[in-house]
């Protein structure tokens, strides 16, 4: 059902579900974003679009365009799997435009594992991996969404 759907109309619900978020009356406007694959797409893409977003954490997820990752404020913790030749080509473009931009970021690469890695119903799951990314995941939200 999914791929019969607009990836930006998907990323635009995203976005007004932040947009919720940050009003209702039990946030405090710490917001932070994690997604894997399609969803890591969508992490980047919100880091692009919301300039109050305090913290992005995408799992082996698509690359933004060099002008779209020149507008990001968020700091990211970018996951990526180190057997994934796909996502990971993308990754030394982006990372200059970072670096050119000065987007506070850190990268890890998982070794010997394939896109898909946290996904624990699939074959490619691996538990040590997942669990150091996840353990890193929450180390960062825990300190980038803070009060």
């Amino acid at each position: 059902m999914q791929s019969k759907l607009d990836r930006n109309d998907m990323l635009e619900d995203f976005i007004a579900a932040f947009d919720y978020l940050k009003s209702h009356e039990n946030c405090d406007g710490n917001i932070g974003v994690v997604g894997f694959c399609f969803g890591g797409w969508i992490a980047n893409m919100m880091a692009v679009k919301l300039p109050t977003l305090k913290a992005a954490v995408p799992f082996y997820g698509g690359q933004p365009t060099a002008e779209e990752a020149a507008q990001i404020k968020a700091p990211l913790l970018l996951q990526y799997a180190g057997l994934d030749t796909r996502v990971n080509a993308g990754w030394p473009a982006y990372e200059d435009v970072l670096k050119e931009n000065n987007v506070e970021y850190t990268v890890h690469f998982y070794p010997d594992v394939n896109h898909g890695f946290h996904n624990n119903s699939t074959p490619r799951f691996d538990k040590e991996a997942a669990d150091l990314a996840w353990s890193r995941t929450i180390d960062f939200f825990k300190e980038k969404l803070k009060s």
